[in-house]
């Protein structure tokens, strides 16, 4: 299974959200054994270095990157994707990136806590709680 986790999902582990951490932390774990093919957007990385900036320092933010990119496949950002999402007029730019990258590489799903953002998605969207449940 490939699936596209959005950014909201790693935050949620990374800043141990009580409320969403243990579903968005078993999908990585998921990932992690490789009983899925997990992916970000190339976007993600440095949106989670920016708002994670007054708790990282230089060096901590090289051991983030390793840790993320060992963890998860990233889809790099291209021309297609841009002005893709760009035609798709969506109130979020950076969901609609998303979306295409998802239907570029073939997802089967978007893992994401926000399922109305991707309302228009071609890819199926799930909530972390809604893929385990599907496992």
């Amino acid at each position: 299974m490939k699936i596209l986790i959005d950014t909201n999902v790693i935050l949620d582990v990374l800043f141990n959200r009580e409320d969403f951490f243990q579903s968005s932390s078993a999908i990585w774990d998921i990932c992690e054994a490789n009983k899925a093919e997990g992916y970000i957007s190339a976007l993600s990385i440095p949106n989670i270095v920016y708002i994670m900036r007054k708790e990282l320092d230089p060096q901590k933010t090289c051991q983030l990157i390793e840790r993320i990119t060992m963890i998860f496949n990233v889809v790099e950002l291209n021309e297609h994707d841009l002005n893709g999402a760009a035609q798709m007029y969506s109130d979020d730019y950076e969901d609609a990136i998303q979306m295409c990258q998802a239907k570029r590489i073939n997802a089967e799903y978007i893992v994401t806590r926000n399922v109305r953002d991707f309302k228009s998605s071609e890819v199926s969207v799930l909530t972390p709680a809604e893929l385990l449940n599907q496992i």
